[in-house]
């Protein structure tokens, strides 16, 4: 167990290390059209702020698919491009962040002010949220565009991101944070933002990009994939939603804001779909609204509702199901169980 521990630490440290040398690259593109000197270290505060912090865990998972599907044959340059594709997982979740604290009028992120609320950053930061997301297509250029599945990595991208675009609209059409309407929510609602908003890009973009990395073309692998991993990025999700009402901000990195953001969140839905007219009337009162003492009561309410111990019996459910499936995955189109079982073993009771 420690030397597992310790190789990831190193696997880590490796990816890590290689950011650097990225973000230079990008530098070298601003250095070629000629960037004025101010601008050129915006875009390097941009990319040093933005892109590194957080877990890591989809970069991550790239490369730890890439391991597991190749096995003993994985070499130095399959390591190499599959931190590359982690990386440009990464940019696509600055991309995402900077935009949706924006959005969402959040304070803090990984521990530290939003990029917009940074000292005269303000709305510059739409426009580094397009120029993180340029980034992808700068590297894919770079370093794919003589392999054989470079369309297909630019068609994966370009897919994922749309999806989850509409996840983000769908979001904040359905709560809009100055105008509260609980009677939008609800469970079926949650599970679309969810699973578009978060799952694609979370779950599924990093193990279909390792897939095409190493020539899967059977079409009922990548199903096979997205039926485990969409599910799996569902679970995640609500785990966030958990985490943001009754997680540690030191170890989460962030204030919670969903309830006075007005956010269809799993537990707002569960508790709509179990308080009779008294309780659904504090919902509809306090939900919603950027004051304490309100939120205060949504909490006390969640207490009363035995929100928390929906949550936990929710987790094991989901737990053993999803085992299950990852028990029937059918290894010989391409895939293995070892990829999904390394996600379960990554969020699985998570804290942070």
């Amino acid at each position: 167990m420690v030397a597992v521990k310790l190789q990831k630490e190193e696997n880590r440290k490796a990816f890590l290390d290689l950011y650097p040398a990225l973000a230079e690259e990008v530098l070298g593109e601003l250095r070629k059209y000629n960037m004025p000197e101010d601008a050129y270290e915006w875009t390097k505060e941009n990319l040093f702020y933005n892109v590194p912090g957080g877990k890591l865990n989809r970069g991550l998972s790239v490369v730890d698919t890439i391991r597991i599907l190749k096995g003993d044959a994985v070499t130095e340059d399959d390591i190499f491009k599959a931190s590359v594709l982690g990386w440009l997982v990464e940019f696509l979740q600055a991309f995402f962040l900077v935009s949706d604290d924006i959005m969402d009028a959040s304070i803090t992120r990984r521990g530290q002010p939003c990029w917009y609320k940074k000292d005269g950053v303000g709305m510059v930061a739409i426009n580094d949220a397009f120029i993180l997301e340029s980034c992808i297509y700068i590297f894919l250029k770079k370093y794919f565009k003589a392999t054989d599945y470079y369309v297909e990595l630019i068609e994966l991208f370009h897919e994922v991101t749309f999806q989850t675009e509409l996840g983000q609209l769908c979001d904040l059409i359905t709560a809009p944070e100055d105008s509260v309407d609980l009677s939008k929510f609800s469970v079926e609602k949650h599970k679309f933002i969810v699973i578009y908003k978060t799952a694609f890009y979370s779950f599924y973009l990093p193990v279909a990009l390792a897939m095409l990395m190493v020539g899967v073309k059977n079409e009922s692998a990548y199903t096979e994939a997205r039926n485990i991993l969409i599910p799996l990025g569902e679970y995640f999700q609500i785990q966030d939603d958990y985490l943001d009402c009754y997680g540690d901000p030191a170890f989460i990195g962030k204030i919670g804001t969903d309830i006075q953001d007005n956010k269809c969140s799993w537990l707002v839905n569960q508790a709509l779909a179990k308080a009779n007219p008294e309780q659904r009337k504090v919902l509809d009162e306090n939900y919603g609204q950027k004051n304490a003492e309100a939120e205060a009561k949504i909490k006390a309410l969640y207490i009363e509702l035995n929100i928390e111990e929906t949550y936990k019996a929710y987790e094991e459910k989901s737990f053993q199901e999803l085992t299950a499936l990852i028990n029937q995955v059918d290894e010989s189109i391409g895939i293995k169980k070892a990829v999904f079982t390394e996600f379960m073993d990554k969020i699985y009771k998570r804290t942070k």
